[in-house]
This record gives structure tokens, sequence and C-alpha cells, in this order.
């Protein structure tokens, strides 16, 4: 099926008994009596650019080029994660032969939901929480979810940047601390291998990089687990304490602002990963790292696993469901092509990931050379520690060191610092929009509230056992909950806001409607990819470095990640309860204010 095909009038037809079946099961009907899946009165395409949620005043901030928008996501869904999880991900399962379930993951799945969020956003010009009154207002906790979620991940994801911040200032020297086992961080156990012959690595021996992470960035060793994680250290509190202040200004006046920033720091990554793949392909042993990337084991397709890690890949790239594509897309005209930039962006991001494989490999492959052993065996490492250990531990041998690892450092940071600004807009423009007689005028004072709470929030991980904190956060305060969250938005809009009204929004803002495609995507296939992705995806147990999780943390974890989501249930609770009206003004029945919309039916 070709993307983008328009259905014909047969097929509506031809459906039309089955869908009214299924809407009666559901109980999805409308004020006007209406099925939910029956088609609204066609809207001439005026100009629409009255917002229909809760600022809905054209003094709304608008993206001053359509590039600060494009940029913007861009920079959201291109973060560290397609540095750091992309490549270990690929050669885990498969090398090339990943790449076909990670493309049939990315076209039935991850782009679909990724074009519906940014038209949802765009059509009704509202945050993630009050968007639920258009949609269906009994799944509102959704967007209290969304907020608690990015919370969440504002704790531990601007520490990953205060360390790459702390490597940042400790790459200004002429020969890098994590070189040579001559600190006063070493221990016995270090072992230099570059340079020197006849070198003898045990399963005791740790590199130079690894030592400066652990004793030196984020002294673990002072720790012992999660019962006594130790003092805050102050230098890594300075660094993110620079970082929420770069964050702060950045936002604080809203996609004005933003919008500029992201135009360095969603550019310059791409610079830099082309200096280091450029640096990389003449290493010695870089062609070595390309064909362990990509050479395809055909026999891992068989494996569900490699589809679930696929799906998983994506969908964790692409960022549907965290509210961030809906606060961005608010802001933009109302006929913009949203349809487009869905297909760009998902582009450029899939793009990227492969990009960094080669980055990566290539200087795995220059470390098994002089190491003198398999890919395989330098390729270990996965999250934080290939960034923080496998990677500067190869720039710090090569020629011109210093300046490689001053450029890695600073890619780090403003590839962390774009995925930053989209989380604390998603929560920004929800409650703003969600409370404006409080917050219309307020922004400034509003945002740094939340600067501050995120940052007493991250106290925890600036510790000596600041790490354990991140991974726990890490796995427990995304992962299932934002999988649940993606599941009931897809079927909120596609079964109970009816898949016909949102393509007639669809067609309203570009002038015709989403193909056939688009439709038994958002109706059948993404809501099965997400459901499917959430009952395979088995963690592993939770480890870092020697350090094995108790039981008691694990647990821990758990009600993390029910404190995200049990807002859904509660609000709907709380709606059927003690809210007036009838049943179906209380639960499925959306505010649709064609007035304001400045729309009237094609006769």
């Amino acid at each position: 099926m070709i993307l983008g095909f328009r259905e014909p009038k047969q097929y509506i037809n031809s459906t039309k008994p089955l869908i009214k079946y299924l809407s009666v099961f559901f109980k999805l009907t409308c004020s006007d009596g209406r099925l939910a899946f029956d088609s609204p009165p066609t809207m001439t395409r005026q100009d629409t650019a009255t917002p229909t949620g809760s600022l809905s005043t054209n003094s709304r901030d608008k993206w001053s080029k359509k590039m600060d928008f494009l940029l913007s996501v861009i920079g959201f869904a291109v973060d560290l994660g397609n540095v750091w999880r992309f490549p270990y991900i690929c050669y885990q399962n498969g090398g090339g032969a990943f790449l076909i379930p990670y493309i049939v993951m990315a076209i039935f799945g991850g782009v679909p939901l990724f074009y519906m969020e940014l038209a949802l956003g765009q059509f009704h010009r509202t945050g993630a929480i009050s968007i639920w009154k258009h949609i269906c207002p009994i799944f509102k906790g959704i967007g209290y979810a969304i907020c608690v979620i990015a919370l969440y991940v504002s704790f531990y994801y601007n520490t990953i940047i205060a360390w790459a911040l702390f490597y940042f200032y400790s790459s200004f020297a002429s020969v890098l601390p994590w070189t040579n086992c001559d600190n006063a961080w070493n221990t016995e156990n270090c072992t230099n291998y570059f340079l020197k012959d006849n070198v003898t690595w045990n399963n005791y021996s740790r590199s130079p990089a690894e030592e400066f992470y652990t004793r030196n960035v984020l002294e673990i060793h002072k720790s012992d687990g999660l019962r006594n994680v130790g003092g805050v250290r102050w230098q890594l509190m300075l660094c993110l304490f620079l970082i929420f202040t770069i964050v702060y200004f950045s936002l604080w006046k809203g996609v004005k602002t933003s919008g500029k920033v992201v135009w360095v720091t969603a550019t310059l990554p791409y610079v830099v990963l082309f200096i280091l793949l450029i640096r990389g392909a003449t290493l010695p042993g870089a062609w070595k790292g390309v064909v362990f990337y990509l050479k395809p084991k055909w026999e891992k397709l068989f494996e569900t696993s490699v589809w679930v890690d696929a799906a998983a890949q994506i969908f964790f790239s692409l960022g549907p469901g965290f509210g961030v594509l809906l606060a961005l897309s608010s802001y933009n005209p109302f006929t913009n092509n949203c349809y487009r930039d869905a297909i760009v962006t998902s582009l450029v991001n899939c793009l990227t990931s492969f990009m960094s494989g080669f980055v990566i490999f290539t200087v795995l492959g220059y470390m098994a050379e002089k190491r003198n052993v398999n890919v395989e065996d330098v390729a270990r490492d996965k999250g934080p520690s290939l960034l923080f250990i496998t990677y500067p531990e190869a720039i710090a041998n090569m020629t011109g060191s210093t300046f490689f690892a001053i450029i890695f450092f600073v890619m780090m940071i403003t590839l962390g610092l774009d995925s930053t600004f989209g989380g604390l807009e998603a929560i920004i423009t929800a409650v703003m929009d969600e409370y404006p007689g409080y917050l219309a005028n307020r922004r400034e004072l509003f945002v740094l509230g939340l600067v501050v709470v995120c940052f007493l929030g991250s106290l925890s991980t600036l510790t000596n056992g600041g790490a354990y904190v991140v991974k726990l956060l890490e796995e427990f305060g995304v992962g299932s909950s934002i999988i649940a969250v993606g599941f009931l938005e897809a079927i909120a809009v596609s079964w109970f806001y009816g898949i016909t009204r949102f393509s007639n929004d669809i067609k309203s803002m570009l002038g015709y409607s989403p193909g056939l495609f688009w439709k038994v995507c958002w109706v059948a296939i993404s809501p099965a990819f997400l459901a499917v992705m959430s009952s395979l995806l088995k963690p592993p147990p939770l480890q870092l470095f020697d350090y094995k999780y108790p039981d008691w943390s694990i647990t821990v974890g758990y009600v993390i990640g029910a404190s995200s989501f049990m807002w859904i249930p509660i609000y709907m609770v709380y709606k059927l309860v003690w809210t007036p009206g009838s049943l179906k003004q209380r639960t499925i029945m959306p505010e649709i204010h064609t007035d304001s919309l400045n729309m009237s039916p094609v006769p």
C-alpha cells in the first residue's frame, strides 16, 4: 500500500456495518446522536488560526520560522539514545539484519504515532492536559501522567548532561586526565594498554578511562549502593546548576527564545558527528568495526526479542507519548503541513541513528586493533558507559585528542539540551494551557519554579551513588508507563474520538484526508504495536557495574512507575463520581468550538 493513498467511497460504505457494530460495543456515541466513526460535517479550509484550547485567543505564541519548529522536533527526537543505544541494539540483534524489523516497526508503528501527535497538537493548539476535553474527557489523566513522567526524566537525564559538562571542562588539558594511570584516583588495577606492548589484561584490570569515570567523576566507590548513596558531589552540582541555567534562559520566553537556541544545539551535533566519522574512518581497524556493526545475522530475524527491541528503539527514539510533539506543534500555523514534517523529521531521526553506528563502531574497531582482541570484546559497554568510558578512551589515544574530546562532549551536551528543552516545554505548555487564568502572564516565574523543582529532584543523582539512582529512574520512571500512555492515547483518538473525525480535522488543516494506510495504522496496527511491545518487553535483571540491585529497590522502581500511570484511573474515577452532567458528558463527549474556529459546513 502506498503511503498517502486515499480511500475510495466504496470502502467506507462496505465497512460501515462493522464500524457501527464496534461503535455500539464501545458505547461511543456523540452528543448529537452520531456515531463517533460517522463523518461530521465537512469543514472548509478557512483561516483557523484561533486555538481551540484553553488559551483561545490570538495571543498564543507562534514559531518565528518554520525551521525553528523543525529543528526543535529534530533536536528532541535525536538525543543521547541515538548515539549510545541504537548501535548497541543493532549489533546485538543481527547487525544489518536488524534494519529490517527496525524499518518495519518505524513504518507501521513509530511514524504513524508521530504523525498523529503532530496533527493533534496543531489542530487543537493546546497542551497535553487540556487537549483531552476536546478528544475524550475521561482520558484527561493521560495529560497528568505525561507531566509526571517528564519530571522523572528531568531528574536523571540532566545529570547525564552534567557528567558530560564535567568531561568537557576536564578536556581542556594538553594530556587528557583519563589517558594514563598516574592520577590520585587510580588504583593498582589500572592498566594502560595503549602505546605499550605485552600488557596483561585480566578480569580485574581497569582502563584509565573507566577509573576516571567511576572514581573521579562519580566517586561511586564511596557508596555502598542505594542504601548508602553518600554525599552530594559539589562539582557535579555546579555542572547541573549551569545546565539548568542554560535551560531556563532558553525556555523562559517561550518558543521565541527556544526556537533560536536550537539553531545551535540541533545543528552542531551533525557537524561533530561528521568530523568524528571522518576521523574514525581513518583509524587502523576501523573497517573491522564497521563489518561487525553491519554483518547480517539472518537467523536473528526469527527471534521475537529482536522485533521487540526494534519496536522499543523506534518508539523511544521518535518519542510519541511524551507530550512534546503535542506541545511543539501547538505553536504552528493551523494550515502547516504536519504530514510532511512527520515524514521528514522521522527520516532524519532514523538516519542519524544509523550514522551514529558508524561513528561508534569505527572507534571500537580501532580499540580492538590496539588491544588485539575481537570487536565484540570491546563492544560490551552500553548506555552511558559507552559514551563516558569506551569512546573517551579511544579519543585519548588519537592524535589531537584534546580537540576531539572537546567537540565530542560539546556534541553530547547539545544533544541532551535539545531533549531537555522538549521535555520541559511539554510540562510548561500543558500546565499553562490548563490554568491560563493563573499562569498566562507569569511564564517566566512558572518556568523558574519548574527548573528549581527539577534541580532539587536531581540532587539524589548527584551523590556518590547517584549513578545507581539514575539507572533506577531510567528503567522504571519511563519504561512501561510511557508505553501504556501511548497505547491509551492511540485508542482514545482512534476509537473514542473517531478516526473519521480525526481525519476530517487533518483535512481542514491540509486540504486532503490522510490515506487508508494511516487510518488502518491508527485504528489497529499502531495500538497493537504498543500492546505487543508492552507484553513482550522483558527488562533484564537490574545491574550497574558490579552492583546488583536488591529486591526492595525493584519494588521501589515499580512504585515510581505506578506513581505516574495512576493519575489515569484516578481522574477517571473523579470524572465519573464528582463531576456534574450526564454520563456521556462526563466521559466521552468532547468539547467542540466550531465558532471559535471560524469553520462552516460545506454545502
